[in-house]
Order: C-alpha cells, then structure tokens, then sequence
C-alpha cells in the first residue's frame, strides 16, 4: 500500500528518531511512505483566526500535492496529524475558505483525501490481528503507559481519532506488541505544550503531573506521537526533585521497531535526554546476545 508522507520539521531535527524508526518499521510491514516534493511547514498549530486563511497555504498545498498523485497522506506528528486534518476538514466544508486558498496557491482541491496518522494505518490498513503476527519479539515485560496528549483528539469534531475522553488505539497498539498496558488517569490531560516558551513554570507543573502519575502506578515507560510532548515530559525529567528513576518516554514507532525485530539502530535511544536501554535491557528487549 502507497501514501504520500508529509514528515513535518520537527522529525528532521529533534525527532529524528521518531522518523528512523518509523520509516524502518514502514518497510517492515511493507507500507510505502513517498515523501512530498517540496513541503514546507504545516504551520505548528492550527490558526483560529477567522478572517485570515493565508497561515492555511501550507497544509492546503500538501493536501493538494497528495491529491494530485491519487494518494491519502499520512504523518507520524500529532500536531502535523491536527494542523492537516482540520485543514481538510475545512476546505471539505467552507467554500469560501476552499476558492480562496485554492486561488492563492494555484491548485484546485476540495477534500477528497483522507489524512491518516501512522497509527490508523497499522490498525485499519495492516491491521492489529495481522501485525500480532508479525511480531517477532514480543515486548513481555514492559509496562507502558499510553499518553496522547491534546493534539491526536482535539477537536473530536474535526479529529475523529478515536474517542476524545476514553481512546484506545495506543492501548490496543501495545497489547498487540506483547507489552503490559498500565492504566494511569492522566493520558489524555495536556503536558503544557508551548507553554514551555511562555511559562516554564505551569508548562513543568502539567508535564510533572503527568510523570508522577505514570511512576506511580509503576509504568517502566511513556509512548507518545507527539514530538512537543515528548520533549516536555523527556527534559522535565533532569528538572524534577524526586528520588524516583527516571521515566523514559518513547515514540510508539520504537517499541514497533523491536517488536518486529529491527536493530538498535532504527530506534536511535541515544537522542533521548532519559536513556531508554536500561530499561529495554531489563525487560530482554535489546543486549541479547
């Protein structure tokens, strides 16, 4: 199965590992990602202004490009996955909005194409029975909290994930893979997102609930999809005053990428401020000899 890829910017710097181990698994399982030619940022976050559609070129022109190839586009990011998707939906419902960015970037397209997240992929594509078999190293012995953060489920009206106060693709992604899912009360609560630019203060206070409530309920690790999110709760860590081990937080296309057997090399742990080995090591999942 073919897609266009929209990899966004943050897994061309501080998440390159999220996109190694994506991409890897992606052949893995036989999915081909073809990148978008020429594309440029989805703009971060999705503009709320009314009168002004113009921060909108971007994700409409990746949306356009797609279109043209015949081909649904997918994304790893949850914040890349909100910007396009309530893009689509927008040009999809608003004409006015549709005419005028359609006018400004010079391609006509009205929403025909769905945006995928990587996840949806691997449950409605590959699908999560047939992945269990393709499973060769089960992750026995993890314990994983899921978090998704904001971003993958909100709006529920433009997202559609999956449930908006009780999801569970993550959880079911992992029970697939083998591990122990660890039910914790905080998987949907925000981590302070750019409040990290404006507020270190409240943006450390939502991330450090997040991690003492994963600790507590004795997750050995985090996954997420998003990179934001990641890197809260990953440099919080070296913040915190707690006797507590350190928590690593992992992109859900790591934990895949050992499942299906890949190397250490595809997940590259090295770019993680908490080191993820030992952890993995414990639970038999990489070291073996």
């Amino acid at each position: 199965m073919r897609y266009s890829y929209f990899p966004g910017c943050t897994l061309r710097t501080q998440a390159r590992n999220f996109e190694v181990s994506a991409l890897a698994t992606a052949r893995r399982l036989g999915l081909e990602l073809s990148e978008l030619t020429d594309w440029q940022c989805c703009g971060a976050v999705f503009p709320l202004t009314t009168d002004n559609h113009l921060p909108l070129a971007s994700p409409y022109r990746s949306l356009a490009s797609a279109h043209t190839r015949g081909e649904n586009l997918v994304t790893m990011c949850a914040g890349c996955y909100n910007v396009l998707k309530r893009t689509n939906a927008l040009v999809r419902e608003n004409e006015e909005v549709r005419v005028k960015l359609g006018a400004f970037v010079g391609e006509e397209y009205s929403g025909e194409r769905e945006v995928l997240h990587f996840l949806e992929v691997l449950r409605d594509t590959v699908g999560f029975d047939a992945l269990r078999q393709m499973v060769s190293q089960p992750l026995e012995g993890l314990s994983v909290v899921a978090y998704y953060g904001c971003l993958l489920l909100r709006p529920p009206e433009d997202m559609k994930f999956d449930d908006p106060e009780y999801p569970t693709i993550m959880e079911d992604f992992l029970t697939t893979l083998g591990a122990s899912v660890v039910d914790y009360p905080y998987r949907i609560e925000c981590c302070g997102a750019y409040l990290a630019i404006t507020n270190e203060t409240k943006k450390g206070e939502s991330s450090r609930a997040i991690l003492k409530s994963a600790a507590s309920h004795h997750a050995s690790c985090i996954i997420t999809s998003c990179p934001l999110c990641q890197y809260n709760l990953d440099v919080e860590q070296s913040r915190m005053n707690s006797d507590a081990e350190p928590m690593p937080v992992l992109y859900f296309t790591q934990l895949l990428a050992l499942a299906l057997g890949l190397d250490e090399e595809s997940c590259s742990f090295l770019l993680h401020q908490v080191d993820p080995r030992p952890v993995l090591a414990q639970a038999g999942l990489i070291g073996r000899k």
